[in-house]
């Protein structure tokens, strides 16, 4: 376990030293989402009545808090990977020492959910600044949200781990991360898809992040519900912990 956690310290480190180039996309961007589609098209929505009872701005600002840890799990854990085990080889170097590759997998997921706390304390200071949050619930949707980016980030860097090129790494991004940001409750109720679509945007993991995120930053909080939502991202990150360890012992070995 502490062998884990030097890998933390790596990745603390590099990131002391690059932090500038990553603020655009884990910070600006979403609040930039906030501002233009909760503050100028939720104005044109609010003249039409409100979506569940909610202004857009306080309907759509928990859906954004869950997909930003969504994209940015996305973003930080295919190429990056990639580039650890194959490109660059950096994760070889690691486990060069008494690092094994189970504790650089686990490390680096674990640096990732740091990450993406870090974006959504921001994100969610700024966005209760600006009345998207009017609950005093609206707190834990920091660890929901952070529980939905390594629910992502898990199973994405053990994909990323055992390809031998990028060539599927797009494809991801077009085919699954933006239909599921569209798709999943961020920015419109489910029960509005069709029928047909409406099973399928409930067992994405971004759905129980945002159903988590919105119950607590409106106050709306069914507890049976949080408890059924926070098992099944933790299902799915404990399925892709132990498939990601497996993955990075096989191609760190090689």
């Amino acid at each position: 376990m502490s062998t884990m956690f030097r890998v933390v310290e790596r990745e603390a480190r590099v990131y002391v030293r690059l932090w500038r180039g990553s603020v655009a996309v884990s910070f600006l961007i979403p609040l930039l989402f906030l501002g233009a589609i909760g503050g100028g098209v939720g104005g044109l929505v609010d003249r039409r009545g409100t979506i569940e009872g909610l202004s857009y701005l306080r309907f759509v600002t928990p859906g954004l808090l869950a997909a930003m840890g969504m994209q940015f799990a996305a973003a930080s854990s295919l190429w990056p990977v990639m580039a650890g085990v194959k490109w660059v080889r950096f994760f070889h170097g690691i486990v060069a020492t008494p690092v094994s590759a189970p504790d650089v997998f686990g490390g680096y997921v674990i640096w990732l959910s740091v990450r993406a706390a870090i974006s959504a304390a921001a994100f969610l200071v700024v966005a209760t600044l600006l009345g998207g949050v009017p609950s005093a619930w609206g707190v834990l949707a920091l660890p929901a949200s952070v529980l939905t980016a390594t629910a992502f980030a898990a199973p994405l860097c053990a994909y990323a781990a055992s390809q031998e090129t990028d060539l599927s790494f797009p494809l991801i991004v077009r085919l699954v991360i933006m239909p599921l940001f569209l798709f999943s409750g961020t920015f419109f109720p489910v029960d509005q898809l069709p029928g047909w679509m409406q099973p399928l945007s409930r067992v994405s993991p971004l759905w129980h992040g945002v159903e988590m995120c919105r119950g607590f930053t409106t106050g709306r909080v069914d507890w049976t519900a949080v408890a059924g939502h926070t098992g099944a991202l933790a299902a799915l990150v404990a399925v892709a912990w132990w498939f990601g360890s497996r993955t990075f012992r096989r191609r760190l070995a090689a």
